[in-house]
């Protein structure tokens, strides 16, 4: 019986319970002695020219050992000027140049609160702190930008040289053609609000820079990304620069290679010479850190009285904070996911890219596919209220039959495999979707206080995007008979040790303790990808189980010579680890025995793994919330779902990955939310204002397996680790909104907190009444 597929523990968790994690602030090396720590000085201004700064007084504090501003990066080679016409690059995901270009350190003026301005070395970082407010900043405020449609009207220009605020506008011009024909269409702007990602440890970096060489050790989901940036930034060779990842507290995309504060502590440690550690406060990663969503969505839909879908446009609007650091990639990847699992045939999609006073913008959990979902299950929703249909039934009409796979989508996307109306079914079944429904019934029949609401959302992403890009993996098995696994893949919580030690072990028979996995080392791995778009498994898991295979071959023709019998006659026992002739597994040879036959180096395998395609997972969400009417308070009560993604290797990691992606879909469709003034101030930069959530505001997750193996890679795996936040987020958000449906409320934005809910409900019931009136 193969490992797969078992409830295997994880082995990471001993050392992470008993003696805890080793992250950047936690480590006690040799080329780390004495470090000193760097401070950053933040504009409290969202938009400002920089007409004087004086350091003086904070270069005398106590414990400074040196100020830095942009007068002194006079090391650094500029970037070549932009080719003409590259500030528009919408499908790749690079900052935009040109007049767009985001610098290091703000040069002459400040564009959002929290950009830094300089830095502050000092023996320790309480003396930095004290520092960093005696650096005297002279700021002219300039009016501040702050929202889609301020931006839209590009009243005030964040960058000079340009006309308007937006970046980027790409896609189809507004065509109502597409839905002639309908019976009825629906239409309405909704907002997939700003978050944070706010992982548990925030960003962090460590550098010391001797005899030529720069020593890094960074809080990323991507150690050979981080080099490339590092080389291209400080004009250093690649080979003179040793990134390292230590145990890292959480990415969700936000920590996806290393951004411009992280680079300029390499930068200051070469300059000084000094070792330097630079861990931010909570308050800085609220405000520093980029945000994640933010887009403004039009979306219009039409269909027969019948509830079949016929056309759909989705018009994006992207608020992408100061800089547009990820250009136009992700509402790239919204409009290229936009019809989710439906069959629709006419589709239009346009996004635009707007500058505004606010944090940049980049991935965050999902990265562009979870607003698009939000967008087309609002709009099932809302069609199948337009013409008296129940939501689950109009889904069902529309959703891609299984035999048309692989079916390619009107926006470009080509879906593997799927079977969406199953996982339909077993979702509501899990649900007990009708009694669900009579219970609502019956609360709306007494008019009780506390509604009942149930919303679905059925949904289809991509994994593994960048599949070309692929991942590496190095097995070497010893004398021993240990293995160690050496891969491009970046565990920072995901279980990547314990699910390569199963992949061993199952093509090996080597147990999984004698199982060793090291990542996060460019000495070590120069060569790599890292983790994000839930690419790890089938890329970086495949090219550890193709090393195994080659590392089982060579142990073959080892062990012919060993028995001195032909290669097809010898057989792996992969339950005892023993090498045989087979039918006679009375004389074997351990994998120690095989290893230390084959020379010093024992047995090593090198693979770089491209898949030809990406996956698409899938499945369907329902929520059941209860909605007090009088205060407007949701509250989840259930939540089941259907979250389909391949053959699964480790159901214990595999469900993990669905609760957390499950909570932080909750929480954004119940809590969440970045918000500024008019001013460009950030009004929830602490966790006092910032509505993280906790386990007391979540049920217990009811989860329905389901498994649809894709035909892209040998596994026959896709990607879990953002599904449960691409489902969660608007089935909760449609099961809120049903609550309340009956008394008038058509679409509340979220995050539905309890003054948005109640506001929808006075306005809905207070229009009614005066309909009444009159």
């Amino acid at each position: 019986m193969s490992i797969l597929g078992t409830r295997v523990v994880r082995t990471e968790d001993p050392r992470l319970l008993t003696a805890g994690g080793t992250y950047v602030d936690d480590l006690r090396v040799p080329e780390l002695a004495g470090a000193a720590r760097v401070t950053f000085v933040r504009s409290p201004m969202a938009h400002a020219r920089i007409t004087g700064m004086d350091t003086g007084a904070a270069r005398e504090a106590p414990g400074v050992l040196a100020v830095l501003t942009i007068q002194d990066m006079n090391d650094l080679t500029p970037p070549p000027p932009p080719e003409p016409g590259s500030e528009i690059n919408e499908g790749a995901p690079l900052p935009l140049g040109g007049v767009w270009s985001e610098p290091l350190l703000a040069v002459d003026r400040v564009r959002y609160v929290g950009e830094a301005v300089a830095m502050v070395i000092t023996d320790d970082s309480y003396q930095g702190e004290d520092a960093a407010e005696l650096v005297s900043v002279d700021y002219e405020p300039l009016p501040a930008v702050v929202g889609v449609p301020a931006a839209l009207a590009s009243k005030t220009l964040l960058f000079d040289g340009t006309d308007s605020n937006m970046a980027v506008d790409s896609g189809d011009a507004a065509d109502d053609a597409i839905f002639d024909g309908c019976d009825a269409v629906i239409e309405r702007t909704i907002v997939n609000q700003r978050l944070a990602p706010m992982p548990m440890e925030g960003r962090a970096a460590a550098a010391r820079f001797t005899g030529g060489k720069l020593t890094y050790w960074v809080s990323t989901q991507n150690a050979q990304i981080s080099r490339f940036i590092l080389a291209g930034a400080l004009g250093m060779d690649p080979g003179s620069i040793r990134v390292i990842a230590p145990d890292v507290g959480g990415g969700f995309g936000a920590k996806v290679g290393i951004d411009r504060d992280a680079i300029l502590v390499a930068w200051a440690a070469r300059r000084t010479g000094l070792p330097l550690r630079w861990v931010e406060t909570r308050s800085e990663n609220l405000v520093g850190m980029t945000h994640g969503r933010a887009q403004q969505q039009t979306i219009k839909l039409g269909g027969t009285s019948g509830g079949r879908v016929l056309a759909y446009r989705l018009d994006v609007v992207q608020d992408t904070g100061a800089y547009p650091r990820m250009g136009g990639f992700l509402p790239f990847l919204t409009k290229l996911m936009a019809v989710g699992p439906y069959d629709i045939a006419r589709v239009q999609t346009r996004s635009r890219v707007v500058v505004t006073n606010t944090t940049p913008i980049s991935a965050y959990r999902g990265a562009g596919r979870p607003e698009a979902t939000a967008a087309i299950e609002r709009a099932m929703d809302l069609f199948a209220a337009e013409i008296g249909m129940d939501p689950a039934e109009v889904r069902r009409k529309n959703l891609i039959p299984p035999d048309k796979f692989p079916y390619s989508t009107p926006t470009g996307a080509t879906y593997d495999t799927g079977d969406y109306a199953t996982a339909l079914d077993k979702a509501l079944a899990a649900a007990g979707y009708g009694e669900l429904r009579a219970e609502q019934a019956r609360r709306r029949d007494r008019g009780d206080v506390v509604q009942l609401g149930i919303g679905l959302a059925s949904y289809v992403e991509i994994t593994a995007a960048d599949a070309a890009a692929g991942e590496t993996a190095r097995l070497a098995v010893a004398g021993d008979g240990t293995a160690i696994v050496y891969t491009g893949s970046s565990a920072h919580g995901q279980g990547h040790h314990t699910a390569w030690a199963m992949l061993v072990e199952a093509e090996l028979g080597i147990p999984m303790a004698k199982v060793e996995v090291i990542h996060g080392d460019t000495d070590l791995i120069p060569d790599g990808v890292g983790t994000y778009a839930s690419r790890s498994l089938q890329l970086g898991g495949v090219a550890v189980h193709k090393a195994a295979l080659d590392v089982k071959e060579q142990a073959r023709r080892v062990a012919a010579e060993m028995f001195e019998a032909a290669e097809a006659d010898l057989e792996l026992d992969t339950m005892r680890g023993t090498w045989q002739v087979r039918g006679d597994p009375a004389a074997s040879r351990t994998w120690a025995d095989v290893a230390t036959h084959a020379g010093a180096d024992g047995l090593v395998a090198y693979v770089r793994y491209a898949a030809g395609a990406p996956t698409f997972p899938f499945g369907t969400h329902v929520a059941v919330v209860d909605v007090d009417t009088e205060t407007g308070k949701a509250w989840l009560i259930r939540h089941v779902t259907v979250d389909d993604a391949g053959t699964v290797v480790s159901p214990v990691l595999a469900e993990g990955q669905r609760h957390g992606g499950i909570a932080q879909g909750v929480a954004q469709a119940l809590l969440e939310e970045m918000i500024y003034d008019a001013e460009g101030n950030p009004l929830t930069g602490t966790l006092a204002d910032y509505a993280a959530i906790t386990a007391a505001e979540l049920p217990s997750f009811e989860l329905v397996q389901s498994e649809t193996p894709t035909d892209i890679n040998p596994l026959g795996v896709k990607g879990i680790g953002e599904a449960g936040t691409i489902g969660a987020t608007p089935a909760t958000q449609n099961a809120v909104i049903d609550a309340v449906s009956h008394l008038g409320v058509r679409h509340i934005d979220m995050p539905a907190t309890p003054a948005r809910v109640w506001a929808a409900i006075t306005e809905a019931t207070g229009n009614a009444e005066s309909g009444a009136g009159q």
